[in-house]
């Protein structure tokens, strides 16, 4: 039989063996919980227009690249799109990653904020506000604003690679709508070895740039099954970067984008 003494001794040890076997229990219920803050980001499109001619335009590159990779605005997922425009193509370099579409866009958003021109480096955070690319306190501020309103849901669903090259995938809202739906295909990351024009003997960085965008229109976001003619030579592909796949949709009178999500595709 133990003592008095003993048997204190051994509701010590037991007590202090239970403390330290509950220990480990609260770590996984933080990492829970640090994990439910990141899975509740909303999800926020930045689009950037910029060209290679513009020698303005590489911080503004960098800055985008920058919120790509930190994702440093609390409570949003920025979802990031490079998108090079053709008005810089005759001052000297020809940046290869422009294209029409890309000038019709923005064109678009010049009438739809009143604007007196187009111009580089425009950043545009949710189809909702615009400013200087380059302007990090706005972009910080814009996306904040952003992020605040709620989205419904889009989701994509088995996006894959077609015999042809071509990108076959579906898009399904969480709630039915008429809003339109715009798809772009995106490398994830290039360089460029520019020769000519205001940025002559530099080497400059993007991240997911826009090669192909396109519109689908109104209710295209119901689960059918949508294809997008990629170009057949992607220099991401060959230094062996994925793809990325945007989609958003755009809510027609105001021009603001009211949902986004986006894929990566490996090769």
């Amino acid at each position: 039989m133990a003592s008095p003494s003993s048997a204190a001794l051994r509701r010590a040890i037991i007590v202090l063996v239970s403390a330290i076997s509950a220990a480990p229990l609260a770590v996984p219920r933080i990492a829970h919980s640090q994990r439910s803050s990141s899975a509740e980001r909303q999800p926020v499109l930045v689009e950037l227009f910029t060209s290679e001619g513009c020698s303005d335009c590489p911080p503004a590159d960098a800055l985008l690249a920058k919120l790509d990779q930190q994702q440093f605005v609390p409570g949003a997922e920025a979802i990031v799109l490079s998108e090079h425009v053709t008005y810089w193509n005759h001052l000297g370099w020809s940046d290869p990653f422009s294209f029409d579409a890309i000038d019709s866009r923005q064109q678009n958003y010049a009438q739809q904020f009143g604007l007196d021109s187009v111009y580089t480096p425009q950043m545009v955070v949710d189809g909702a506000a615009q400013f200087v690319g380059s302007d990090v306190t706005k972009l910080d501020r814009a996306v904040a604003r952003a992020a605040a309103a709620p989205k419904p849901a889009l989701a994509i669903g088995d996006a894959h690679r077609a015999p042809d090259g071509s990108l076959v995938f579906g898009v399904r809202a969480a709630t039915g709508t008429e809003a339109t739906l715009v798809a772009a295909l995106a490398e994830n990351a290039t360089r460029s070895e520019v020769a000519r024009g205001e940025n002559a003997g530099r080497t400059l960085h993007h991240v997911a740039v826009v090669r192909v965008l396109h519109d689908f229109g109104p209710g295209a976001a119901d689960g059918r099954q949508l294809e997008l003619a990629a170009p057949g030579s992607l220099s991401a592909e060959k230094d062996g970067e994925p793809l990325r796949l945007v989609v958003f949709l755009v809510h027609r009178p105001s021009g603001r984008v009211i949902a986004v999500a986006q894929q990566v595709l490996g090769r």
